[in-house]
């Protein structure tokens, strides 16, 4: 009989240091949920260096009203969530003032908590929106167990057009 254990993981508000590993598990979530949606160029070395570039950048200036965590495992990250001021292109109006920006887990880790412990450590249970892939049924239904209902909104990335991306509310 083979037993099934998860290994217990800390969250932290993650360093400058903690860019790599965070660009990689990005990417990586991509490819574990998006890869055939996605063109190749979206796994790339290139494209893991755009995100650590943006990592970079997202730590090594951070804010006060920004809310970021990692998740990790014997030195692993195995998750990441970053949540914030609601931003939308100028004049639009915003549904909340808070927004969750990213939200990742490794798919050996769904159905753990991990992904529960990161929402729950930055947008906690208050109003905030969120844009998920509208075909992202294992996310939607996260999101909704958490409050989260779509509002009718839906816009596309001109770079990966096959994901119709849904704003959801609480």
């Amino acid at each position: 009989m083979v037993q099934d254990v998860v290994m217990p993981f800390t969250l932290r508000e993650p360093a400058l240091s903690d860019a790599p590993q965070i660009a990689e598990l990005h990417v990586t979530s991509w490819r574990e949920t998006y890869s055939h949606l996605l063109s190749e160029v979206f796994f790339t070395e290139e494209h893991v260096q755009s995100r650590y570039e943006m990592w970079s950048h997202i730590l090594g200036n951070p804010r006060a009203e920004w809310g970021i965590r990692i998740a990790e495992c014997r030195g692993q990250v195995i998750g990441f969530a970053f949540f914030g001021p609601s931003f939308g292109p100028a004049g639009q109006e915003l549904p909340r003032d808070r927004q969750l920006f990213s939200l990742y887990v490794t798919a050996e880790r769904y159905g753990t908590g991990v992904g529960q412990t990161l929402l729950d450590a930055t947008a906690a249970d208050g109003p905030a929106m969120l844009w998920v892939a509208r075909d992202n049924l294992r996310a939607v239904a996260f999101y909704r167990r958490n409050g989260f209902e779509f509002d009718g909104a839906e816009q596309t990335d001109p770079g990966a057009p096959a994901i119709v991306d849904a704003r959801m509310v609480r």
